[in-house]
């Protein structure tokens, strides 16, 4: 058995570390109140942008522009969206996982636009090429972050550097129930690959036999509102990371700290059996020299 010493030492030590779970978890609530507040006020913006590129590709006979074309054979890319810190259970490495355990995905047909420090070190220790570092955005998302994002990654896309674009990222549902999910951007296949973000069908049947007319041009047009498009999807999936970033936290953190609490009461109870064993095998001692004397 451990010495009462040993015993008291790790008790301390794990005391410590409670308040800092403790702490930990406290400011990891304030910052999910405030992200899902940002997250939940985006999202009306983010779903009509949807529900508008949906009807205007829905109504058009055959859409022309730049970023419908089809990919072929070229690298594709991912806005992989991760935390600047740990300490967030599996947060970073399950958005991560949806590139590196997936083998369709390799380091020499991939190339990586990377938010967050947690996620580029593991995709640099898995050989991973990082093209552009945006770390600094996910501490307080802005739209003009992702404007910023969106007008580099489509230099990139026009000039014929890769030719598919996902965004890897974590979807926030509840403070407990944050799901990575992998969302292709480039090339916009056409209103029936168009990503539903609702879940619901924007369009019917009878509206899409009417097609749109467009001044100046059909090209012209697409190719101005689906950058807009792109851009409120960088944003809307930024602020949701964010939410589930500090959700993911306030979990673990509050799982840490359970499991602190469980582990002081042990040592409590440890520390006292070997206390009880001190006392009795004193009294023990005392007694024996005292009949030793008689």
């Amino acid at each position: 058995m451990p010495s009462m010493r040993d015993i008291q030492r790790r008790k301390n030590s794990i005391q410590s570390t409670e308040q800092i779970t403790k702490a930990m978890k406290l400011v990891a609530t304030v910052r999910l109140q405030k992200a899902r507040t940002k997250a939940e006020e985006a999202k009306p913006y983010f779903e009509k942008m949807y529900s508008t590129i949906n009807s205007i590709l829905a109504h058009s006979y055959n859409p022309g522009s730049k970023y419908l074309l089809p990919a072929g054979d070229k690298k594709k890319a991912f806005i992989v969206i991760t935390a600047n810190r740990g300490l967030a259970g599996g947060y970073n490495a399950n958005v991560v996982k949806l590139i590196t355990k997936n083998d369709e995905f390799t380091p020499d047909n991939t190339i990586i636009y990377n938010i967050g420090k947690k996620g580029r070190e593991i995709l640099n220790r898995n050989k991973f090429e990082i093209k552009a570092d945006y770390s600094d955005v996910v501490n307080e998302p802005i739209y003009r972050d992702a404007i910023e994002i969106c007008e580099d990654i489509l230099k990139d896309y026009e000039n014929g550097e890769f030719g598919e674009l996902y965004i890897a990222y974590t979807k926030f549902k509840n403070t407990v129930v944050h799901t990575p999910e992998l969302l292709k951007i480039l090339p916009i296949g056409g209103k029936d690959e168009l990503v539903n973000m609702t879940g619901e069908e924007n369009v019917s049947e009878a509206d899409k036999i009417t097609f749109m007319k467009y001044e100046p041009s059909e090209e012209e047009v697409l190719d101005r509102i689906i950058p807009n498009y792109i851009t409120s999807l960088i944003f809307g999936t930024l602020n949701e990371a964010v939410a589930s970033e500090n959700g993911a936290r306030m979990t673990a953190m509050d799982s840490a700290t359970s499991n602190a609490d469980e582990m002081i009461a042990n040592l409590s109870l440890l520390y006292n059996r070997a206390r009880q064993s001190s006392i009795t095998q004193e009294l023990t001692e005392i007694i024996a020299g005292a009949d030793a004397i008689s």
